[in-house]
């Protein structure tokens, strides 16, 4: 590697880090500002509350990575150009191509960091994260889908429940469905079902069951049961950000698990497991938007950069979010939703690379 390529390189990846440990601690500090008061008043041990710190860090890096990125190609690029060493660069009969060369070097050694980010640092700590937070900051709500749980729990059972309360582990208009041979054998129904903790069992109020016959049905109406299910509590409070939580391999079984249950956050899922993928390319596009943008020597500066840089990362922030809630909440594919930013702005970086080099 010649000395151009270790020099832009070096700037690359020293630019980038140093945007991290300048933004990170400004988010903890901004964050822990606004949650001091909660803490305070929970009186979270310290220990817990540090950990819940480096969860932060690693969570808020990841959120934010294509962004850091960004500015910093933009930051440095534009430093390039307003000291003239752009121009030197190619002047010297290097080709845009060429000088283009290191700077994909080092999107292929973010974009490594970001694959381990996303499918092993990430996960554990967006559990902790959303454990903590839902523990001392959201007390009094949940994590879970406590409304219109309806999911199939096994190639026989499909369960029911209206809404769940974690509070008091009951759960409210349950009922159960018991197939044979693609034929409904009986309908278990109760107005509460309430799970007991210290034997994992189930107390039925108002239970009513339906045996499907040949000839008649055959009825059971008792006003409380206790009785044991083969699903668990858990199937009737779907955590919200389990996905967010699960290494790769778990994460697709989990999805699939769930498609069999007919859970209505399969869409959520899928966001999750796409991202990991679809993050890491990202970061080559932004790379090349970054450097076509901030590479030509402009009358403003670097702050018209900067500016043009801040508005490009805003729409392409704007796009991931509008079709992440499309697929999160219809039937818009979660696939094309996290894609087609990428598609969109690798057409755009494609465009602003070929006048770049004119």
């Amino acid at each position: 590697m010649k000395i151009l390529d270790w020099y832009i390189l070096k700037r690359y990846l020293f630019t980038f880090f140093m945007m991290l440990l300048l933004f990170i601690p400004i988010g903890i500090t901004v964050h822990l500002a606004e949650k001091i008061g909660k803490i305070l008043e929970n009186e979270v041990p310290l220990n817990e509350v540090l950990l819940y710190l480096l969860d932060f860090t690693i969570y808020f890096a990841h959120l934010l990575f294509p962004l850091f990125l960004f500015l910093s190609v933009i930051w440095f690029t534009s430093k390039l150009a307003n000291n003239t060493e752009v121009i030197a660069f190619l002047s010297s009969g290097v080709s845009f191509s060429r000088f283009l060369r290191p700077y994909m070097i080092g999107s292929f050694i973010v974009a490594v960091l970001a694959i381990i980010l996303g499918l092993f640092l990430a996960p554990k700590a967006s559990e902790g994260f959303n454990d903590f937070s839902y523990k001392y900051f959201k007390k009094g709500k949940v994590a879970v889908e406590t409304s219109n749980v309806f999911r199939q729990i096994n190639d026989n059972d499909i369960i029911y429940v209206s809404n769940f309360s974690v509070k008091n582990n009951t759960g409210y208009n349950f009922t159960l469905e018991h197939f044979e041979n693609n034929k409904l054998a009986y309908k278990i129904s109760a107005s509460n079902i309430k799970y007991i903790e210290a034997d994992s069992t189930y107390k039925l109020t108002n239970y009513f069951k339906r045996d499907i016959g040949e000839n008649e049905d055959t009825l059971e109406i008792i006003k409380e049961k206790d009785t044991v299910f083969d699903f668990e509590v858990d199937d009737l409070i779907p955590v919200i950000y389990a996905a967010e939580t699960k290494m790769y391999g778990d994460l697709k079984e989990f999805i699939a698990k769930e498609e069999e249950r007919g859970s209505s956050n399969v869409g959520r899922f899928k966001l999750v497991l796409y991202r990991k993928w679809s993050l890491p390319v990202s970061v080559f596009i932004l790379t090349i938007i970054a450097v076509a943008v901030s590479s030509m020597k402009r009358r403003g500066g670097m702050g018209v950069n900067l500016a043009v840089g801040i508005c490009i990362a805003m729409v392409f922030v704007f796009f991931d979010k509008v079709f992440g809630v499309m697929a999160e909440q219809s039937d818009f594919s979660p696939l094309v939703a996290v894609w087609f930013p990428n598609v969109i702005f690798g057409i755009l970086a494609a465009y602003l690379l070929y006048n770049a080099k004119r």
